[in-house]
């Protein structure tokens, strides 16, 4: 008879068979799932201002999650258009997670930001540019000429702005992660790893996760809402069929592009 045990994340199987050990896909902020799971719940609003203080480095007082963005509770139903759009005393902040920086992320984004500005408009008394306007990009696979963090205005060609209150902040996160491997080789630089840990961590696999997590108080405690929604049953099966949409849409397109390449298209 064949014994099964069954461990959080190993298959070990006892028998006539092969032991097989079987690691499960951990998801991380890298992807906008987690991070709308774990910064757009209330209790998690003081990491998700720890966060927005870093890199807007101004102090937020107050932070509400729109209501038609909130965490649902129903992992299934997709919010709308937003990763996350927040009300604070500096202003509205809509936030996006980009997985990569393929041609369609910054045309995408724009629409995002511009679809906002005009709602904002359109439901105040009159036009003025008080309240600010912030989109932030947490953007995966930008050049390594790119800044860390840059932000963007709408400019004339002499730097006048056409309006002061629309700003798009794009944070080169390749960089932030890069920092912890040179620390990690090289063991120098544990100032610029403090500072910037609430970035680091986002973009980190679990082993190294874990190793940041060992210096920082705030670190386990991200982690431990990361390990959190990775044992939900519902969570992963939702990203599950998220990556296999992705994946038969890129197998499908690739499929087109041969396809039309053999027959001279």
């Amino acid at each position: 008879m064949t014994n099964i045990y069954i461990e959080r994340y190993k298959i070990f199987q006892k028998g006539d068979g092969i032991i097989t050990d079987t690691q499960e896909k951990y998801y991380t902020c890298r992807y906008d799932r987690p991070f709308k799971e774990i910064f757009l719940k209330e209790k998690n609003k003081h990491m998700l201002k720890e966060l927005l203080e870093l890199i807007l480095k101004v102090k937020i007082n107050e932070i509400s999650l729109k209501p038609n963005e909130r965490n649902t509770g129903n992992l299934k139903v997709k919010r709308k258009t937003y990763d996350a759009l927040l009300k604070t005393d500096i202003g509205k902040i809509e936030i996006e997670v980009n997985a990569n920086n393929k041609s369609y992320v910054h045309p995408r984004n724009m629409a995002y930001i511009c679809d906002l500005y005009s709602h904002h408009t359109l439901i105040k008394d009159n036009y003025n540019e008080d309240t600010m306007i912030i989109q932030i990009n947490f953007t995966y696979g930008l050049s390594k000429e790119k800044e860390n963090i840059e932000i963007y205005k709408i400019r004339n060609e002499r730097g006048g702005l056409f309006v002061k209150n629309i700003q798009i902040i794009e944070i080169n996160m390749d960089k932030y992660v890069n920092m912890w491997y040179d620390y990690e080789k090289k063991g120098i630089n544990k100032k610029l790893i403090e500072k910037n840990k609430t970035l680091i961590m986002l973009g980190l696999e679990k082993k190294d996760l874990e190793r940041l997590s060992n210096d920082y108080l705030k670190v386990k405690e991200y982690m431990d809402e990361l390990d959190k929604i990775n044992e939900d049953p519902e969570f992963r099966e939702y990203m599950s069929e998220e990556e296999d949409k992705r994946k038969i849409f890129n197998s499908e397109l690739r499929e087109a592009r041969e396809t039309g390449h053999a027959e001279g298209i």
